[in-house]
């Protein structure tokens, strides 16, 4: 496993996983991993009684977490909803693999889902020669967690098909999925659930009908409250996602992250950190997955092509790539930002002037 790319969150913290469940001796729900305490601890990070450290894989209110956690105890699906970059994708991951051990059984939606990825399909070779048989069924991966009583997950619930979302009501209501050609049905056994990630804030959404929503409990992920936990959240990942890519540390990654965090928090905010200048707000979301990104190109770009050391002109052409989505208006935007702001900004002169240099 050493050579992929990106390892699934079972396989890469497994450690972290196994140490918690050696040392767990809270009651855990019928098929879980762990407890309902450990995967949270597992999520949130702590110190074992043993010593081990585990590390946190969200930042932010211990609340929606121990609600999340809770709402997979019971019979209620759970939906993690917030703006994009807000870690629902990250956070589904984690929970499915601390609840079930398997974060794969994955429905990714698109606005050409089709039904067949929510509830079966049919092997078509088989299917003509034997006609339908269960050897002939293809189960999806939410047949399978129900079979298996593990979690099952829906990225972007709100970008598949509206037709094709209703598919899921009887599943969550009545727990079972029929399979009328066979004149049979799967029905979920203890520990099913399921998590499903959505954001409204992306074109091609299709919303989701009263009756969906209501076999939903809805938590909000929100953006991070402050700049040092935003920084610490960009430091993390950028940390993890240089040692995947077996990109170097490099001098200087400290101050341009908490720059690049700095001018996104400002621009989503429309007011600088201070609170004594108003600015525009740009079209993109400027999200902390995108601050991510820009880092870790920047990274890229330095250890690759620079001297080994992060500076401002390595992360400033990725923060212009992220701020002008729109190059009539968001250019405007942009540049009343750098004029206005970094230009005046004590200790920002490199950054200006890269910032200048990559607008043209």
């Amino acid at each position: 496993m050493t050579d992929v790319l990106r390892q699934h969150a079972e396989h890469a913290f497994a450690a972290e996983l196994a140490a918690l469940a050696a040392q767990d001796d809270r009651p855990r729900p019928e098929r879980w991993k762990l407890s309902p305490w450990a995967v949270a601890t597992y999520l949130l990070g702590g110190e074992l009684p043993d010593g081990t450290v585990v590390t946190p894989k969200y930042v932010g209110p211990r609340r929606v977490v121990e609600v999340a956690v809770t709402t997979l105890a019971t019979d209620r699906a759970l939906l993690l909803l917030g703006v994009p970059g807000t870690a629902k994708t990250w956070v589904s991951e984690h929970l499915a693999a601390a609840v079930s051990g398997d974060s794969t059984l994955l429905v990714q939606g698109t606005a050409g889902t089709p039904e067949e990825a929510v509830r079966y399909g049919w092997n078509y070779a088989q299917l003509l020669t034997n006609g339908p048989s269960r050897e002939a069924l293809v189960p999806s991966p939410l047949m399978r967690a129900m079979a298996d009583g593990k979690i099952a997950r829906v990225e972007e619930l709100t970008r598949i098909p509206a037709d094709v979302q209703d598919a899921l009501i009887t599943i969550l209501s009545e727990k079972t999925l029929p399979v009328p050609e066979l004149g049979g049905e799967t029905q979920a056994v203890r520990g099913f659930n399921l998590i499903a990630t959505a954001n409204d804030r992306d074109r091609g959404v299709n919303e989701l009908s009263s009756a969906l929503r209501r076999r939903f409990n809805t938590v909000v992920l929100p953006l991070p409250g402050s700049l040092e936990e935003e920084v610490e959240i960009v430091t993390r990942r950028v940390g993890q996602l240089g040692r995947s890519l077996e990109l170097p540390e490099l001098p200087g990654g400290a101050e341009e992250i908490r720059r690049v965090v700095t001018v996104f928090r400002e621009l989503r905010a429309g007011v600088t950190v201070d609170g004594r200048t108003k600015v525009k707000s740009p079209s993109g979301t400027l999200s902390t997955a995108e601050a991510i990104s820009v880092v870790t190109n920047g990274m890229a770009l330095a250890a690759h092509f620079g001297d080994g050391v992060l500076r401002a002109g390595d992360v400033a052409a990725g923060v212009i790539g992220a701020v002008v989505r729109d190059p009539a208006a968001d250019q405007v935007v942009w540049r009343e930002y750098v004029e206005g702001v970094l230009r005046e900004r004590d200790g920002w002169k490199d950054f200006y002037r890269a910032a200048r240099e990559n607008a043209r």
